[in-house]
């Protein structure tokens, strides 16, 4: 998974924890408010009576018996009770607020009672002042779908703009995978042009990168240049042996048995001068001492091949197969490398075959363009472990006696063709059932 995904999930999972936990404490929150509220609506109406009662006198509203007030839906209201001596108390207590149910009419309904006692021309009275807690219970459900709605609301807020800068902020790096490491196969594809960033961390990266890149190419260019001098050294001795070779063996005093000597010893020569001169192809190959300046058929140089290996096809009586739908002609190319390239993958299909098994050439037009060939084998397979080695040099997976001969140039050599003719040459394989090497061609 991406940065910025894993960044924008986070920020994600945490807005939504935040708001399972405003569910969980927004609804004792809001009750909470709307009991503070409507206490609060109490004291004021309880602060706007006195007053009145200063202003007007309690005569106003008590004539002899109580006054009582009521609002017409009966949710608040209002009375003043006049005090016997023996139920009133010294002085004047400071006032209470509880819930109680009391009747209105026909009906029991819960209030939010403010009660306190009064003193005014020698008398007391109590003053109550209700509000229905259905009125409550409507602002605390108010209250509470409000802050739900805006704590839904600024977390998917939050969560857009979290994204929206995450993305900005690894922009730098999306460009420094994209630009710089994605489809980079060899260090002289790299591309040093400077990051532009104002982050500091993506800087150093790209520094970083850009420092051990060139030391990577350095080590490259030493090894190319290595194994083409060494090369080309071996290639003049071995001549020369093979030569001397050759002049011992016509030598008609020479023994029988040294002359089987000489023999095997050329064939171990032969190999030898075949190994370097391998070497050397790969490092001509990739200091592009070749041309691609040719159009070249793949079904013209799969023909080649099939001709060239028909003799070991019907040795080991393998049958191969040919599907290219329809043919391709690579527009640059090198012919006699490309040549190469599938001589070696039909090769191996045939050495690593079981006997009387079977070989298929698929070709079809890639689906985003090009085309792919594939050569596939009915062989005993690869081991998984061993894929991601399988075009090193000199590596080699099946030991003993009957492990066909070579010294793992082979899949090395078409590897570097496929580079070099900017190709990608893939494996994939499943023990027991075969092998298929697929060309993927620009």
């Amino acid at each position: 998974m991406r940065l910025e995904a894993k960044l924008a999930l986070f920020n994600a999972l945490s807005k939504l924890l935040l708001v399972l936990l405003g569910v969980v404490l927004i609804p004792p929150i809001m009750s909470r408010v709307a009991v503070s509220h409507t206490d609060e609506r109490l004291r004021e109406k309880s602060e706007q009576v006195l007053e009145l009662i200063g202003r007007d006198g309690i005569s106003t509203f008590v004539q002899g018996e109580e006054y009582a007030d009521y609002n017409i839906l009966q949710q608040e209201y209002i009375t003043l009770t006049p005090l016997p001596a023996a139920a009133a108390s010294p002085g004047n207590p400071p006032a209470r607020i509880f819930d109680e149910p009391r009747q209105v009419d026909d009906k029991v309904e819960d209030f939010r009672i403010l009660s306190q006692q009064i003193s005014t021309n020698g008398r007391r009275y109590r003053l109550e002042i209700g509000s229905s807690l259905a009125t409550v219970e409507l602002l605390t459900a108010t209250l509470r779908r409000m802050a739900l709605w805006l704590l839904v609301v600024g977390a998917v807020l939050t969560i857009l703009s979290d994204a929206a800068f995450a993305h900005y902020l690894l922009r730098p790096l999306h460009r420094l995978i994209v630009r710089k490491l994605q489809g980079v196969r060899h260090p002289s594809a790299f591309s040093y042009e400077p990051l532009t960033t104002t982050t500091t961390d993506f800087r150093r990266l790209d520094d970083s990168l850009n420092d051990m890149m060139h030391l990577v190419q350095s080590a490259f260019e030493k090894e190319r240049e290595f194994m083409s001098n060494v090369s080309h050294e071996l290639l003049t001795p071995v001549s020369i042996l093979q030569s001397r070779f050759e002049n011992m063996l016509q030598d008609p005093s020479l023994g029988e048995a040294h002359s089987l000597k000489l023999v095997e010893s050329q064939k171990t020569l032969y190999r030898l001068r075949n190994t370097v001169k391998t070497l050397l192809l790969i490092a001509n190959i990739e200091n592009e001492q070749y041309l691609r300046d040719e159009a070249v058929s793949v079904q013209a140089v799969l023909t080649d091949v099939v001709n060239e290996l028909e003799d070991r096809l019907a040795q080991r009586e393998i049958q191969l197969l040919e599907d290219l739908q329809p043919d391709y002609v690579l527009p640059r190319a090198n012919r006699t490398l490309l040549f190469t390239l599938i001589f070696n993958l039909v090769s191996n299909a045939i050495k690593y075959n079981r006997p009387a098994g079977r070989i298929t050439v698929l070709g079809r037009p890639g689906p985003r363009g090009g085309y792919q060939l594939a050569v596939t084998d009915t062989g005993p397979g690869i081991a998984a472990a061993h894929l991601p080695h399988l075009f090193d040099r000199f590596r080699r997976f099946q030991a003993g006696a009957s492990a066909p001969e070579g010294y793992g140039l082979g899949l090395p050599i078409a590897r570097t063709i496929a580079d070099f003719h900017k190709a990608k040459l893939t494996v994939e394989s499943e023990e027991g059932r075969g092998t298929t090497f697929t060309l993927w061609l620009p």
